[in-house]
């Protein structure tokens, strides 16, 4: 049943990546961006956080090459962090840290119900609030990069 749910998952992501360019083609350019800056930091902090044994992804895509979920470091945070990056392109700095807090809570509760509920993840000495602070500063160093990048763009124009 694991498998099959990681399988939903990719096909849950990828299908709502396509659907986030076509939703915004303006943005492909800068969502893209946003999407793979997620997915680089995120990587680098899941292979600290595995190898240290704090938690762990039993069920996983190639487990014989990778230890980290690269489902989620990959495709879904990266996702989630382009639709953030997409709603809160015109918010007040409360707005964005809101919205952070809002998208980093409903992930952070997927991710609890799944350690509780399935074999995709298991905490040994992981608490889920490590989870929720973790990726709420992720996103928010992501979407503050994306604003520099932003202010970049226009000061050039």
């Amino acid at each position: 049943m694991d498998k099959l749910i990681l399988w939903a998952l990719l096909f849950l992501g990828i299908a709502l990546l396509l659907f986030s360019f076509i939703r915004k083609p303006l943005l492909i350019k800068n969502s893209l961006l946003a999407f793979l800056i997620q997915a680089y930091f995120s990587t680098f902090f899941s292979v600290i956080v595995v190898e240290t044994h704090t938690l762990d992804y039993p069920v996983r895509f190639l487990p014989e090459y990778f230890d980290t979920s690269i489902l989620f470091e990959y495709v879904l945070f990266p996702v989630v962090c382009v639709y953030f990056y997409q709603t809160s392109l015109r918010s007040s700095f409360l707005g964005i840290v809101g919205q952070s807090l809002l998208y980093t809570a409903a992930m952070t509760v997927i991710e609890v119900l799944c350690e509780k509920h399935t074999d995709l993840i298991e905490y040994y000495t992981w608490k889920w609030w490590y989870s929720f602070v973790t990726m709420f500063l992720l996103t928010m160093f992501v979407r503050s990069i994306m604003l520099w990048v932003d202010h970049n763009k226009l000061s050039r124009e």
